[in-house]
């Protein structure tokens, strides 16, 4: 029960509440009623949502371990492929492109066929690339594959939060955005530890410990899109699991900002509308530049390891730290900005706080290897705990159905993924014993830039709800988030 104290907590007296002329009032207290059944919605939404994403950056970010698991005998990826570096970064690069091309797509397809059944769609497909990658042997198989699994898992994280928004309203979504993307930072520690235990099979089996790596990591999405399928709920309107009187209420207290199910999928005046809104682009760009960092530090973890002195496996299980202290700082950063409603200047201030641990990793003589790896831990926890902010800020200040699916994943395709392709080329391996100054000043740039972003951003949402106030008749309005 401390998670529903815990949810609980955030919201109480930041709910809109249902008045007698059928519509809601900003504001006011939540009700018991409302109470039970964010709860009852928490259970079934957010720890298979969560799963569903730890296994999906797990298999996404395993090629990173890969790369450097049993180098000093040989048997790791570079090695048996016969990839270079830079081919090896083509391949990263190439998922990011087609992860940038299929969100959209990806996320018009769930509004059309279900939540459940594409996203079990998705997990099947990519767990069994994933397991295909323990069977490559050269470069072209690793780029093709890769390809593909960047076609399969680019609508996830786009679908995951735009499938919130037919759940919650918009200041519920950030701490709910936030369990499912600490799920990455958790994976990420998770990762590191199974790469440590898993390089200990080398040549069990004839395999080298990288392929049963792939493989070991690709069977449980295939098997757990199963229970997707048959578990993840689609829309509140026909959830068979809530009473009448619970999906009446789920329904009517989303009437005025959240998602629904029955609305007609998007027309080309919605898509007109939402490619034109300039202030949308602003998010884009700010979603860029967090972009960079995430990429970065999700592939490069165990190289920028490697090169603070530790070696072959023990550089795998020193990954664990830095992402172990993310997963918490994110999840108190999401409380806090739900909390006080004040998302944009929390993802400034963590992006601020990446933004100098990357400073001084840079900054700080290569030897100096205990210092840049609580720097490393600084950064990483900065970069991480500025995203689900952002998100919730982006969908609480979209008001449409069509709009929010769209512009989501116009965030993540046309902002994300071209950051995360920037983040496949700032860690170059020649510059190891350097300390990847390179990377670090990049990283530190562009989260300045965000936190310029989003003090950009809410000093023009204040200005435009002021003008809006102005020109209010006593009608209802809606105001925007900041």
């Amino acid at each position: 029960m401390a998670e529903k104290e815990y949810m609980d907590d955030v919201e109480t007296g930041k709910e809109d509440v249902l008045v007698s002329d059928g519509t809601y009032q900003a504001n006011g207290p939540i009700t018991e009623a409302e109470k039970a059944l964010r709860w009852k919605q928490d259970k079934r939404i957010v720890p298979l949502s969560a799963g569903i994403y730890f296994l999906c950056y797990l298999d996404r970010s395993n090629i990173g371990n890969a790369k450097i698991m049993n180098a000093s005998t040989g048997d790791d990826l570079i090695t048996e492929a016969h990839v270079t570096n830079y081919q090896f970064t083509i391949a990263l690069m190439v998922f990011l492109v087609a992860y940038g091309l299929f969100e959209v797509p990806s996320n018009i397809l769930l509004k059309k066929l279900r939540p459940s059944r594409w996203i079990a769609f998705l997990m099947f497909a990519w767990g069994a690339l994933t397991m295909g990658l323990g069977g490559i042997r050269s470069y072209a198989s690793l780029t093709v594959v890769r390809f593909l699994l960047g076609v399969f898992e680019a609508g996830l994280f786009p679908g995951l939060v735009y499938y919130l928004t037919f759940w919650y309203k918009s200041e519920e979504r950030s701490i709910r955005v936030a369990f499912i993307l600490a799920s990455a930072t958790l994976a990420g520690a998770f990762g590191g530890a199974i790469a440590y235990g898993v390089g200990h099979m080398n040549k069990a089996g004839g395999l080298s410990a990288w392929r049963w790596l792939f493989i070991l990591e690709g069977i449980p999405s295939c098997l757990s899109s199963l229970v997707v399928w048959f578990f993840l709920p689609d829309y509140p309107e026909d959830a068979k699991w809530l009473t009448i009187q619970e999906r009446d209420l789920a329904v009517q207290r989303l009437a005025i900002e959240g998602s629904k199910g029955y609305h007609k999928a998007m027309s080309w005046a919605d898509a007109k509308e939402t490619l034109t809104d300039w202030r949308l682009w602003g998010h884009y760009v700010v979603y860029f530049g967090i972009s960079v960092p995430f990429s970065s530090l999700s592939l490069f973890t165990p190289s920028i390891t490697a090169g603070l002195g530790y070696k072959d496996l023990q550089a795998q299980l020193m990954t664990v730290p830095p992402y172990a202290v993310a997963y918490v700082i994110q999840i108190l950063t999401s409380w806090s900005a739900d909390h006080f409603n004040a998302r944009g200047l929390h993802s400034a201030a963590l992006a601020t706080v990446g933004a100098i641990g990357f400073i001084a990793s840079a900054a700080l003589p290569p030897e100096a290897y205990a210092s840049r790896y609580g720097c490393l831990i600084i950064a990483a926890s900065g970069a991480f705990a500025c995203i689900p902010p952002l998100l919730g800020w982006l969908s609480s200040n979209i008001f449409s159905t069509a709009s929010v699916g769209l512009a989501i994943a116009l965030n993540i395709g046309l902002g994300g993924a071209p950051g995360q392709i920037v983040g496949v080329w700032t860690y170059k391996s020649d510059e190891a014993k350097a300390g990847y100054p390179t990377g670090h000043w990049t990283n530190a740039a562009l989260l300045l830039m965000v936190a310029a972003g989003c003090a950009i951003l809410r000093v023009y949402y204040a200005r435009r709800n002021k003008k809006i106030l102005f020109g209010s008749t006593g009608g209802e309005v809606r105001l925007f988030k900041y």
